[in-house]
């Protein structure tokens, strides 16, 4: 990826191969032209190839890039606001849908993975949402009681199941999401395409859009060497956006996040620190994420960006964060680190867009990329061949609003991020 270690890092590092793609080069025309080579993209372009439709998938650099190819690889469900709240901030027709997509999109994805033969490391043991302090067990306490109330399979763990779990004391109680898991996320993007080329769509990588326009009923999509004549576009470029879709990225505030990765483990720690394998967040505003990959190498992530002064400051606080919480860790070192940026939305939510005549696309993900990318994707491809209107999408179209204060506020959670890990001696 640019052969630069700090844009994907472990993932560009362990993922299979990326298939053999090609900048685009000539004229073409297509029933739709998809843009992003991200979860999105690649789910609408899989689904639309299986049904028949020809489609041309434009990625500005290569397939996962953006997000996708550098997040922490846990498949949630939900969204990090409450469920209960969601009606209240779409209305109970698209509150309750989007619940429901949410809650089973985990399934979509091992269901993909399976159907695909995706080599990504998946794992389904679910995830663990641990409470630091009184505070954090409360919040996770009637997070729980929220989706069982739903039905969903979720467990309160106490204190001593979560330590037995995740192999150390540092947590209050846990909420176990049994719908939950995860993978390599680099690796499942690229298994995706491989499967939208095997079932007969185009990816052409190095292709960057820089000109659309709505022509005779038909877009056109312009980037440096060819043209996409098509029908519909769909825009699935999130916090990445560029040239036509920075408007996409503008609406959206970027939160930096960081990951570093060990050695993989010795034997002997690998059965004491999450022996069953789950992946980990914590419920501190400047919040942590752990989980273990294929080969028992510890992922370990927060806020912040790997750049200029953050460098030293978030690698420091990592150290000490990892001796005081594993102190078995005490003497491993970080062989990979890479970071990237999520896509925040005003509410927390994700969003549905409009571009023009049969050109849609939903964004903001607020670090929730993985399960929802994937469903969203498919309810793209399932709009435009017709098995579901527009009234029927999880979420209503919205207008693009640019984010206000958007730079001032990036500013701020790296600021923030950089002073809460130089004075935070615990975990």
């Amino acid at each position: 990826m640019l052969n630069d270690p700090r844009s994907h890092g472990l993932w560009e590092k362990t993922a299979p191969r990326a298939p053999q793609t090609e900048p685009l080069r000539q004229s073409l025309t297509a029933d739709v032209a998809v843009i992003g080579g991200g979860y999105t993209g690649l789910s609408a372009a899989l689904h639309l190839a299986q049904a028949g439709a020809c489609v041309h998938l434009l990625e500005a650099v290569e397939i996962g890039f953006g997000g996708s190819g550098r997040n922490v690889g846990l498949i949630n469900a939900g969204m990090w606001v409450m469920p209960q709240d969601l009606p209240g901030e779409l209305g109970p027709v698209y509150g309750e849908r989007l619940l429901q997509m949410l809650g089973d999109a985990p399934a979509v994805v091992k269901h993909l993975i399976a159907r695909h033969d995706i080599a990504c490391e998946l794992r389904t043991n679910g995830t663990l949402h641990c409470a630091v302090g009184r505070k954090g067990l409360q919040e996770i306490e009637e997070r729980t009681r929220q989706w069982r109330k739903r039905g969903a399979p979720v467990e309160l763990l106490d204190a001593g199941e979560t330590a037995r779990r995740v192999g150390t004391q540092a947590y209050a109680g846990a909420l176990l999401d049994r719908r939950a898991g995860t993978l390599q996320p680099l690796a499942y993007a690229r298994g995706l395409a491989d499967a939208v080329l095997r079932q007969g769509g185009y990816i052409h990588t190095g292709s960057p859009v820089i000109e659309v326009e709505h022509r005779d009923a038909r877009w056109v999509v312009t980037t440096p060497q060819g043209q996409v004549t098509a029908a519909w576009i769909v825009v699935g470029t999130d916090a990445y956006g560029q040239g036509p879709w920075e408007k996409v990225r503008n609406e959206q505030v970027h939160l930096p996040y960081f990951n570093l990765a060990t050695a993989p483990l010795a034997p002997e720690l690998r059965k004491q620190i999450l022996p069953d394998g789950e992946g980990v967040w914590d419920t501190r505003t400047v919040l942590s994420s752990f989980r273990m990959d294929q080969s028992g190498r510890l992922v370990f992530g927060s806020v912040g960006a790997l750049s200029k002064t953050g460098a030293a400051i978030h690698k420091n606080w990592a150290k000490r964060a990892l001796r005081k919480l594993f102190p078995g860790l005490a003497h491993v070192e970080f062989e990979h680190e890479w970071f990237g940026k999520i896509g925040m939305t005003g509410n927390a939510l994700p969003r549905f867009h409009s571009y023009g005549p049969q050109a849609i696309g939903f964004s903001g993900y607020n670090g929730r990329g993985i399960a929802p990318g994937t469903v969203f994707g498919r309810a793209l491809a399932d709009h435009i061949l017709g098995t579901i209107s527009e009234a029927e999408l999880p979420l209503a179209r919205t207008d693009l609003m640019p984010a206000a204060f958007r730079s001032l506020k990036e500013t701020g959670y790296e600021v923030g991020a950089q002073f809460a890990h130089m004075v935070d001696m615990r975990i």
